[in-house]
């Protein structure tokens, strides 16, 4: 009797270990990772890298006007290591930033040492420059001196926008554009099968812009008949 029980002991432990490995090595063979490339697009999930997953830049305009200058201080915080925004300030590892907004780009600012790449953009800093250089230093000027890898978040850099147009500058906010306008194409076509000029259906205008074929009467068929009544 032990020996039966010890036997199917050994069956049944023999029978686990072989179900394990098999799991193992199903395991291993069916592990499953998200491929570079999903085969088909799965909403709400943006591609690795940010590549072909980033949403609709919203322009700046369409947030300055409801910009907190407050929480633009706050968030200018993390530049106050390099930079001083007071009138007069110092310039420090960046420039004193006091009335930049309306300067020229990579000018002015007591001498201080700009990158060649940041002096070769040209051009003031109106409030689109800005928004596009807080918004990555490196893609604005490649090659400037700035280390700062950028703001991510718009509403952040519209808070910071309006904190810095605060300081010195106070440039009038540009108007935001109008949700939904369309602008009118002056050469837009008539819909298909209506006449460009009365916009009509083309068909019923036949009559009036056909050639006559060759050996076809010249005149309407039914004028003739009326005129040759009148002679009578």
């Amino acid at each position: 009797m032990d020996n039966r029980t010890n036997t199917i002991a050994g069956w049944t432990l023999a029978a686990c270990g072989i179900a394990l490995g098999l799991s193992i090595v199903g395991g291993m063979a069916f592990h499953s990772e998200r491929p570079e490339k999903p085969g088909y697009a799965i909403e709400g999930v943006e591609a690795e890298g940010g590549a072909g997953g980033a949403a609709a830049e919203v322009p700046i305009a369409t947030l300055l006007p409801t910009a907190d200058v407050a929480k633009g201080a706050e968030v200018f915080k993390k530049c106050a290591a390099c930079h001083t925004v007071t009138q007069g300030g110092a310039n420090g590892i960046g420039p004193n930033l006091y009335g930049t907004l309306g300067e020229g780009i990579g000018q002015g600012k007591g001498g201080f040492a700009f990158s060649d790449a940041l002096k070769g953009v040209g051009g003031n800093w109106d409030f689109d420059k800005m928004n596009a250089w807080l918004t990555s230093p490196r893609k604005f000027a490649p090659g400037t001196k700035m280390t700062f890898a950028g703001l991510g978040n718009p509403q952040d850099r519209a808070n910071v926008i309006a904190y810095l147009n605060s300081q010195g500058s106070n440039l009038p906010l540009p108007a935001a554009p109008a949700a939904g306008a369309a602008a009118a194409k002056p050469d837009a076509k008539a819909p298909e099968g209506k006449d460009s000029v009365t916009n009509t259906d083309a068909v019923n205008n036949l009559g009036n812009t056909g050639t006559p074929a060759s050996g076809a009467p010249s005149v309407d068929p039914n004028a003739a008949k009326e005129g040759a009544k009148a002679g009578k």
